[in-house]
């Protein structure tokens, strides 16, 4: 009889890896075969839903980072029974926004919130799909905190860990939870 696989092995059996992709060198981590599979997008989102259903982690809103975060974002707020808040690449939110620019390996990018997206003293849990470098999670951090918002902890499906990001959030305050790393691969 064979043992069965944790949720984080589970998982890590469908991500795929596209060597040399965006760049050579780069080994991209492809979360897609994890939304492609019901029973697989179903492991998933319980797993974060499992955890933030227990009283001292629930938000009382989640956000998510453009693009990924919104796929398992919106889905764990619906789940969890509380508002989902998107945070945007700038210049794709219509109406009044606060913006953040943050530094990226090779230039910067900025992402922005609407003003009436959070209310002070909410807790706010903040999404993405993966931690590379922990830019645009910090950008998100700190422009939910503009706001007035508490920030109570960071989630990503993947952590790169090599590259840093999950290192400089902690530095900065912020609790990570992550389901799966790739560390030294």
């Amino acid at each position: 009889m064979t043992k069965p696989l944790s949720v984080s092995e589970y998982l890590r059996q469908h991500i795929r890896t596209v060597p040399d992709w965006p760049a050579p060198g780069v080994q991209f981590r492809d979360i897609t075969p994890l939304l492609q599979d019901p029973r697989v997008f179903r492991v998933l989102i319980d797993a974060f839903v499992h955890r933030y259903m227990a009283p001292e982690l629930r938000p009382d809103v989640v956000a998510g980072l453009d693009a990924r975060g919104f796929i398992v974002g919106a889905v764990v707020a619906y789940e969890l029974n509380v508002g989902f808040v998107p945070i945007r690449k700038k210049g794709k939110l219509p109406f009044t926004t606060v913006e953040e620019t943050y530094e990226l390996e090779y230039g910067s990018a900025t992402v922005e919130l609407h003003t009436d997206a959070v209310r002070p003293g909410q807790r706010v849990l903040l999404i993405d799909d993966l931690i590379a470098t922990g830019g645009t999670m910090m950008a998100g951090k700190r422009l939910l905190e503009k706001q007035g918002a508490v920030v109570t902890e960071g989630a990503a499906i993947v952590d790169l860990p090599e590259l840093g990001g999950s290192d400089r959030l902690r530095a900065a305050g912020l609790s990570l939870f992550t389901l799966v790393d790739f560390e030294g691969e």
